[in-house]
């Protein structure tokens, strides 16, 4: 026979309750401040500072932990189980200075996720605390099932993220300078020359990166990719760093005129990436016309690479986003009626279509190179090299754009814009949609709240924590 416990007696378990990711990001801010180190590559400049240790012990109750704490140099990670209220848990994070450079803390973040039936309290580590060479802190997390919870709760999990920033200790080299932003959490210096990364001149609040191999490599899906910027949104743009295989933008007669009154030869394919509402038009309106339907590239990206090449990690990553697909048309004209990069933007942004898997832009090839000439799609299309000094334009490939090509004197609507990098120039040049010696290099992007280690150089990408 069972006997009924009362209110006061009975317990009121959350398995698996609450998990925390504490983030350390250090950076060596001496006399030039355009020197950022992060993680584990601080070694080569004697600063590291980095987690050396995370211990647990039950404060009360029956408390205990989900997984064995586990840490890194820059994250320490903990999950742990509280069954009834009052229940308990600490954990000690140890923090070393193993370089030969004072460090001190510039900023703690904490977030949690605010469940009222867990607690977290943080002590030990504070603001403007030094850590000098040689010497440890520790930072202490206590979770705890609140003891005033009455009934089973209906929201069982909460999570904490507490953010260290250390750097070099005394001068102002602590202070971030006025000319840097941060990608992913890491402050990285704006440029005004040179390879790196850049304020977008046509888009305010947008920063991109530029020139032949800046630093914007970064891990994801278990590849390396490229940040090609950190949108107004705070969203990243990113691109992968080899192409996939082979395939046509679109395949011909996939998209016939009797459903498509913007393609004209169906059996070279349509230059447009994915259906529209309304008429589809070039910019000057020379051709307008019905589209219907997406393009092969663009059904192959989203229902087969998107499902079967992307890991579940990843796609938690990826953010649903709207992608520019309108036409950038070459005019080759003078004076105030010839090209420009702002008039080829405007072409892309007269049509969005939103989705996980992309294209890159025309015009953000064009706004990567640092060549003074690369003014245009039409000088990048007429004028071979114009547009070098580009890491979008250095692999020695070919690779589809996500924008239609429209001109004055060529009105057919199959044709697709093409970076090409496979010979002694480098320009954005046009092919028709069938050919199928060309192939698709996958765009997408990340969610504005990554918190992102390490450099972003080849060797040391950003990855994401």
């Amino acid at each position: 026979m069972h006997k009924r416990l009362n209110r006061t007696q009975r317990n009121y378990m959350i398995m698996g309750l609450c998990a925390i990711l504490l983030i350390m990001a250090v950076g060596y801010a001496a006399f030039q401040s355009q020197l950022k180190i992060t993680g584990t590559s601080n070694i080569r400049s004697n600063f590291l500072v980095r987690i050396t240790d995370i211990q647990s012990n039950v404060q009360s109750g029956s408390a205990s932990n989900a997984i064995e704490p586990s840490y890194t140099d820059t994250t320490a990670t903990f999950k742990t189980n509280l069954v009834s209220p009052g229940d308990s848990m600490k954990y000690d994070i140890t923090v070393a200075n193993e370089g030969n450079i004072d460090a001190v803390l510039n900023s703690i973040k904490v977030n949690n996720s605010n469940n009222e039936a867990i607690t977290f309290e943080t002590s030990g580590i504070e603001e403007g605390d030094e850590l000098k060479a040689s010497e440890t802190d520790i930072l202490t997390v206590i979770v705890t099932y609140n003891p005033s919870i009455t009934s089973q709760p209906e929201n069982t999990t909460a999570t904490i993220t507490v953010t260290l920033d250390y750097g070099q200790s005394g001068g102002s080299g602590n202070l971030p300078s006025g000319n840097d932003q941060t990608i992913g959490g890491q402050e990285v210096e704006i440029v005004s020359s040179g390879t790196g990364l850049y304020e977008d001149s046509y888009e305010n609040g947008r920063l991109i990166y530029r020139g032949q191999n800046p630093n914007n490599y970064i891990e994801f899906n278990g590849e390396l990719w490229r940040i090609i910027a950190k949108e107004t949104d705070g969203t990243y743009k990113i691109i992968r760093n080899d192409v996939l295989a082979n395939r046509p933008f679109d395949e011909y007669n996939h998209r016939l005129t009797e459903n498509n009154t913007y393609c004209d030869n169906p059996y070279l394919g349509c230059g447009v990436y994915a259906a529209v509402e309304g008429e589809f038009s070039s910019p000057s309106g020379s051709r307008k016309g019905t589209v219907t339907e997406d393009s092969t590239v663009k059904i192959y990206l989203n229902e087969d690479y998107y499902v079967n090449n992307i890991n579940e990690t990843a796609k938690e990553q990826i953010i649903l986003h709207s992608f520019n697909i309108g036409a950038v048309e070459i005019l080759d004209q003078s004076g105030t009626e010839n090209d420009s990069i702002a008039k080829n933007i405007a072409g892309e942004k007269m049509y969005q279509w939103t989705g996980n898997v992309g294209l890159v832009n025309a015009s953000d090839i064009l706004r990567a190179s640092t060549d003074p000439r690369c003014t245009s799609a039409t000088v990048s299309y007429s004028v071979p090299s114009a547009c070098s000094s580009n890491y979008l334009l250095n692999k020695g490939i070919y690779y589809w754009t996500i924008n239609a090509f429209s001109c004055e004197s060529v009105y057919s609507s199959y044709y697709v814009l093409v970076a090409d990098t496979n010979r002694s120039s480098a320009q954005v040049t046009s092919f028709a949609a069938s050919e199928s010696d060309y192939a698709p290099r996958p765009v997408v992007f990340l969610k504005s709240d990554i918190t992102l280690t390490g450099v972003g150089s080849e060797s040391e990408p950003f990855t994401i924590v």
